[in-house]
């Protein structure tokens, strides 16, 4: 079964908009345990208190791709900015996309660079659930990017898979984030003042 990896950003907006995609993330693992896929997400570049500008959500099951589909495009939040007291503005804008991992440009990484845990590996919504520690977590320390591989019985075979989605999610969360802030963000932002959010949340 295919993995589905999601790219959420906050594109260039302000805090509000990284905690709105904080929220997002969420609500969108929480849809993912209730239709019984699996859920991992990985946040980009250095988050600070209020969250990262973006993040790779990886969804296994029957049910990832329309999961997926469901929320891709503009997201609208409205709630009142909790770190800027009397700022007027209550609306905050995340964009969804579905990348491919298998396209990116991978980024080199060193060795001294990723550590590896195992944990014990299995499938969506808890079913065939493996006894041996197969599944592996690559954890990159500059940025803390955390990746997860369970889907081989072999720990070695998803420990090479592990790093490979982590050179690719490093690519894509670089190139991706600077494309869609200088673009798509500025052009969602457009539309959504016509009314054309996919979905909109009241925090």
């Amino acid at each position: 079964m295919a993995v589905i990896d999601m790219l959420v950003t906050s594109g260039n907006g302000p805090v509000e908009c990284r905690i709105a995609l904080m929220a997002l993330v969420g609500i969108i693992e929480k849809e993912a345990v209730r239709l019984g896929c699996t859920f991992e997400a990985s946040f980009g570049h250095r988050p600070d208190r209020h969250g990262a500008k973006s993040a790779v959500l990886s969804l296994e099951g029957r049910n990832a791709e329309a999961l997926a589909q469901d929320y891709c495009g503009t997201i609208k939040f409205v709630f009142k900015s909790p770190v800027r007291a009397g700022h007027k503005r209550q609306n905050w804008f995340v964009g969804v996309q579905v990348v491919d991992l298998s396209d990116a440009v991978a980024v080199s990484i060193a060795p001294s660079d990723v550590r590896f845990e195992t944990l014990r590996a299995g499938g969506p919504g808890g079913q065939h659930q493996n006894t041996t520690d197969s599944a592996v977590r690559a954890i990159h320390l500059p940025t803390g990017i955390v990746v997860t591989a369970r889907n081989e019985r072999s720990q070695h075979r998803n420990k090479a898979i592990a790093l490979r989605r982590l050179e690719a999610m490093l690519g894509v969360l670089a190139e991706r984030e600077v494309e869609m802030s200088k673009t798509q963000m500025f052009v969602a932002n457009k539309a959504l003042e016509r009314g054309n959010e996919v979905k909109v949340f009241h925090l």
